[in-house]
């Protein structure tokens, strides 16, 4: 977008209907707050379910979406600003419903030649009655983020993880369980489009205590970042680049941020799952790896309204 920042009217959507809601609620806060340090006309919305109408009242020249999880980042948000014909942020329809979906995002990242764990779905009650594959491995929802509802299930467990056949689990009835990759938790943001995805850089993740879950990923203090991730050069080379082609693979656009595990004693690295928005809060990965490359947050938001389209 060509136009000043004083031109432009942008609404913050944040909040929303999901699990993630404080999350997104974080995230909007910071973005809004930059985005009018950097000079835009902001409005902050609480997204509802009637997001329509109140964006057709506001008339906003684009829409920074900040919602995480279901509805906001699925394709459904997406399908309503494709609807009113409003330039928006991050990825279109069809790759945020994709990345959302864990077992196809998974299908569609081995196809491209993208080293992904094994396991599969399967139906819930099955997974809290008996093991479904050999511990240790993860229990997770095939389509919520931010390690909502994930379990791990040790080596030498007697059961596995009851809680997934509860009658409060409202997760959907079928459950992704993979093999459990010890070793190091990575991250990668990329930026750009199809054509030119670029990823900025390798942060190792060190959880506090216990595994990499929402508290590590969000409470100040949960866990420790270092980056540029000490890795052997391939290794960190190789995140880099699968990140960009997961990226594209998805037809990702704006700002992704991909999650990988890394054996150091096996050298293996696989990449568990695609975020098209992650996470914009002060302890989160994609502002610090902006920052390590010489971004501002400032800058990164903006580069994010000038990014936006519609459609997508």
């Amino acid at each position: 977008m060509s136009r000043l920042p004083a031109d432009l009217h942008v609404a913050v959507l944040m909040g929303g209907l999901s699990s993630e809601r404080e999350v997104s609620l974080s995230s909007g806060r910071g973005c809004a707050d930059a985005l009018e340090r950097v000079g835009y006309r902001v409005t902050r919305v609480d997204a509802g379910r009637d997001l329509a109408q109140v964006l057709a009242d506001l008339g906003p020249d684009v829409a920074f979406n900040a919602l995480h999880g279901a509805w906001g980042e699925d394709g459904c948000v997406q399908g309503i600003l494709e609807t009113l014909q409003i330039p928006y942020t991050h990825s279109g329809v069809l790759a945020s419903a994709l990345t959302m979906d864990k077992d196809k995002t998974k299908s569609i990242l081995k196809a491209a030649g993208v080293a992904v764990p094994g396991g599969g779905l399967f139906d819930r009650h099955e997974v809290a009655s008996r093991h479904v594959i050999d511990p240790p491995y993860v229990i997770k929802p095939n389509a919520e983020g931010s390690s909502v509802g994930v379990y791990l299930v040790p080596e030498g467990a007697n059961g596995p993880q009851a809680a997934v056949g509860a009658p409060d689990w409202t997760y959907g009835e079928l459950v992704m369980v993979e093999p459990y990759v010890a070793g190091k938790e990575l991250a990668v943001a990329v930026i750009g489009d199809a054509s030119g995805p670029r990823a900025l850089t390798v942060t190792d993740i060190t959880p506090t205590k216990g595994f990499y879950d929402y508290e590590a990923k969000y409470a100040p203090g949960g866990s420790v970042h270092k980056l540029p991730a000490e890795l052997p050069a391939a290794v960190f080379e190789r995140a880099l680049r699968e990140s960009e082609l997961a990226h594209v693979a998805l037809g990702c656009r704006g700002v992704t941020r991909s999650d990988f595990r890394y054996d150091d004693v096996k050298d293996v690295l696989v990449l568990l799952e695609v975020n098209t928005q992650p996470g914009m809060t002060p302890t989160s990965l994609v502002p610090e790896q902006a920052a390590h490359v010489g971004m501002s947050f400032e800058d990164l938001v903006r580069w994010m309204v000038e990014d936006a389209s519609c459609p997508r």
